[in-house]
Parts: C-alpha cells; structure tokens; sequence
C-alpha cells in the first residue's frame, strides 16, 4: 500500500507550515493544494514546499472550492500510481495523533473508505453541531443505512481504485457538498465506510469558508439529486443491503 496526504487550501496559511512538519513523519508524499489563495498564502505556501521535499504544490488558477480543490489532489494521487490518500484540512481542526489509527485501519481494510468520527470539544458552535444531523438524517435515507454516523468529516483515507472507478461513471460537487456526495456515492458502488474516533477542534479566530446560505443552498440541491438517485438505485440497494446483512 503506497499512501499519500492530500490538503486542499484556500487562505489558509497561519498553521499550514506546523501541519506539514507533523506529516513529514510519516514520509509519503504531500499533496498540497493551493485552490486560488491570494497572493501572500501563495508565496507562504510556496516557502513550505521550498522547505519540505515531500510536498507536491498545486497550484489551482482560480478558488473552486474545497470539493474542487481534493478532486485535483487525488486525481494527482492516481497519476502518481498511489493507493490510498490520506485528506487533512488545512485549518488544524484535526488531530494529526490520530493519523496512526487511520492508517492502520486502512491497512486492515484496504478497499474501504475509512472516515473520521468526530469528538468535539466546547471549540464547536451549537449551530454548527446541531446542523450536522439534517445531514446525516438525510445520508442515512440516501444510503438506506443509518450506520452512516457521520458524513462530513474531511479526515479520511480514501481508497484510490475505489474513487478512480467511482469518477469515470459522475461527477462530485465542488464545494462543502463534496465530503457528503463521494461518500454516499461510493457507499452506492458498494465500498464499505470504516469510522474512527478523532478529536476535532475548531481554533479560536480559524479561517471558515463554510458559507451559511451558499453552502447550505448547494447542499440542499444535492441532497434532493442523492434522494432521486436512491429512488432509482433502490432495488440494487436493497440486495446490496441484504447481502452485507
């Protein structure tokens, strides 16, 4: 198993060197995406990959967004004939100690998408916690399975043959709706979703590009394509279902 790190990047720029020093322990490859950042995050970001030979800088022309931004990381992933990418956000919510457990995790169960359970801290806002379980309601509906315990998280180890196969046949959302729709759609294809413990905190003054109507509007939408899409996938669902069971 070859792994990879993929961050994608927008501004993001106050612990990006400190994130980058902790991974470089583990010595694979670090994909780092800069997804349009202004000109200041860019010459930082260029500076950490000066520093650290392991970083491999992307520079995207313009901002697509995070789902854009991990798209780009992990088709890079593939080109460069890895198994497994490892996503890390780039704000320092994530416990980089638990990176450990995912890994061997992964290694255990090869072929399944192995995501972060998140364990808050009082650093999350009551909105933003409670807002999560529409969501994970919904995935729940989407993928018939309540087991889905949560959808979010944008700590995960993806299994690159997996999500090779998954692209050639849709297309993902570009924004925050990505972490939610590549789950779910691979869930479809019949890849197993492992959860692990990992603490999440949310650092005071943190840079959010979690724009409340905006992304809430997207993630609406797809929700109502996910729904549609199970309605017509579920026959295949069900056997899927019974045959795990």
């Amino acid at each position: 198993m070859q792994f990879c790190f993929v961050i994608p990047c927008y501004n993001h720029d106050v612990v990006i060197k400190d994130t980058v020093a902790s991974l470089c322990e583990f010595q694979y490859p670090i994909i780092l995406i800069n997804d349009g950042s202004q000109a200041s995050t860019r010459t930082i970001l260029e500076n950490v990959a000066s520093e650290f030979p392991l970083v491999e800088l992307i520079h995207r022309s313009e901002n697509g967004g995070k789902g854009a931004a991990m798209q780009t990381g992990l088709s890079a992933a593939i080109d460069m004939k890895l198994t497994h990418a490892i996503q890390v956000d780039a704000d320092g919510q994530h416990d980089l100690s638990d990176i450990v457990n995912f890994i061997n995790t992964a290694k255990e169960q090869p072929e399944s998408l192995i995501s972060g359970q998140p364990v808050y801290d009082d650093s999350i806002s009551k909105g933003r916690y409670y807002g999560r379980y529409i969501t994970h309601f919904w995935v729940g509906v989407e993928t018939l399975s309540f087991k889905v315990i949560d959808s979010m998280c944008g700590f995960r180890v993806y299994p690159l043959r997996a999500y090779e196969k998954l692209i050639q046949n849709t297309t993902l959302g570009n924004r925050m709706d990505f972490d939610i729709e590549v789950m779910v759609k691979l869930i479809w294809q019949g890849v197993k979703v492992t959860f692990v413990n990992t603490k999440v905190h949310y650092p005071e003054g943190g840079l959010s590009h979690f724009h409340a109507f905006k992304d809430n509007v997207i993630i609406t939408k797809m929700h109502t394509r996910l729904f549609f899409g199970m309605l017509i996938r579920f026959p295949k669902l069900l056997i899927q279902k019974w045959k795990k069971n």
